[in-house]
């Protein structure tokens, strides 16, 4: 479901319908959200992920494998026009667009830096990773954070550095994670607050609700696209 809201909003934001949206959200189960370019069979230990309780689901943009568990991951999704980058690099523009959230974990006190192409880190390791979609001059840009994370979990359940069965697809990077829970006493919960606020002051802004008529749409993409094994398990 969130995979197919974010094609929803990014269309509403597209389509004038809603202003650029800040969304930040959390989930409800354990998961392994594999980007738009990879294999399942490449990324995913199918058994060690059915054993422990984890699904497995593709979203609409590209990047490395995200592990996400309840109350322990955060994730927030900006639904901008591309003019916003405009004569920004690819590369650069997860920086930019990534700097609030930087400069948010710095104010709690977190070692927090950017690292291209993609990832928010600390010295001991990775705190977040984004990833990005365009589509017709709008883009969705989504960072996944970890607020505590069990890192030995991730060899398990990812085969970062095992050989690979499909011939096609990224491949995740092996990097070393740092949750943020390494760094502050703020619950997930309160780390989700702050960096509401935080932006908020940035930015002049007002709260709105996911409309009835997207959480429709995004149940009909769910149905089609999003839950089906075809779009799960697709080779890229």
């Amino acid at each position: 479901m969130h995979m197919a809201l974010d094609e929803v909003l990014l269309e509403s934001v597209r389509a004038g319908r809603r202003r650029p949206t800040l969304r930040l959200w959390e989930w409800i189960e354990p998961a392994l959200v594999i980007g738009s370019h990879q294999s399942v069979m490449n990324e995913v230990d199918a058994v060690a992920a059915r054993k422990l309780g984890f699904v497995v689901t593709r979203r609409m943009s590209g990047g490395g494998t995200m592990l996400c568990e309840p109350g322990r991951t955060i994730t927030y999704s900006l639904y901008v026009p591309e003019s916003l980058v405009e004569g920004i690099t690819f590369r650069k523009s997860y920086a930019l667009l990534d700097d609030w959230a930087v400069r948010a974990f710095v104010e709690m006190g977190v070692p927090a830096s950017y690292r291209e192409i993609n990832d928010i880190i600390s010295p001991r390791g990775k705190i977040a990773g984004a990833a990005q979609a365009r589509r017709r001059g709008f883009v969705l840009h989504h960072t996944t954070i970890a607020h505590a994370m069990d890192v030995e979990l991730l060899p398990r359940l990812i085969r970062i550095g095992r050989p690979a069965i499909a011939g096609s697809g990224v491949r995740s990077a092996d990097k070393s994670v740092s949750p943020l829970s390494w760094f502050t006493s703020l619950s997930c919960a309160e780390v989700a607050q702050n960096l509401q606020r935080y932006f908020s002051n940035e930015l002049r802004v007002h709260s709105s609700e996911v409309t009835p008529g997207e959480l429709e749409a995004a149940g009909h993409l769910v149905s089609s696209k999003y839950g089906t094994p075809a779009w799960i398990n697709r080779l890229p």
